[in-house]
């Protein structure tokens, strides 16, 4: 019977490997769950012990092969939040800098949806993060309206809000629709069931 191996033994196995098939077929394993950043790929193979020349190698080759795209990552991971659960544009710079995406294609994916925003929405200063707010609160709708006092409720909104990344603006015009009452109504509310 074989003796088990600690994970110190593990690792010291890996950092001795000289097979570059080894560490790709790692890297494609990892990646197989989801998508992945560069950083999030390199930090997994750097941990689990594997050598650093050949885990850049693997990366390079991944790149190649389309399954390795830091724009790639963050649009999805935008699209993702959007449609599922909505962020402000804090939350997702914040989300994608901790998943390691670069600062300059972070804001190029911000700068691209923002300039998807329908042209009413920025007629009247609203932009990508105002329909998101508006969404999120409409999935929170009925945990709100069971606060009977307006100004309470407004504040939960306020704080649902601003925990989910929207800038205090944001915060501020979408939780006083929900103190009157008012939300925008030009939110799809089928999209919002179907996410």
């Amino acid at each position: 019977m074989r003796k088990a191996i600690n994970f110190a033994e593990r690792r010291e196995e890996r950092g001795a490997v000289d097979d570059p098939a080894v560490v790709l077929e790692a890297a494609a394993r990892f990646l197989e769950a989801r998508s992945r950043s560069v950083a999030e790929v390199r930090r997994r193979l750097g941990r689990a012990g594997y050598n650093a020349e050949l885990i850049e190698g693997a990366i390079v080759r991944l790149g190649e092969l389309g399954m390795l795209d830091d724009e790639a990552f963050g649009r999805a991971w935008v699209e993702s939040r959007d449609r599922a659960r909505p962020r402000g544009e804090i939350a997702l710079r914040r989300e994608l800098s901790l998943k390691g995406v670069d600062r300059s294609i972070v804001n190029d994916l911000l700068e691209e949806r923002r300039a998807a925003t329908e042209p009413d929405d920025v007629g009247l200063g609203r932009g990508p993060d105002f329909a998101a707010a508006e969404r999120l609160l409409a999935r929170n709708e009925r945990a709100l309206t069971r606060v009977s006092d307006p100004r309470q409720r407004r504040q939960r909104a306020y704080a649902l809000l601003a925990r989910n990344g929207f800038d205090p603006e944001t915060c501020r015009e979408a939780a006083s629709g929900v103190m009157s009452g008012t939300r925008d109504s030009t939110v799809d509310e089928s999209a919002v069931d179907e996410a």
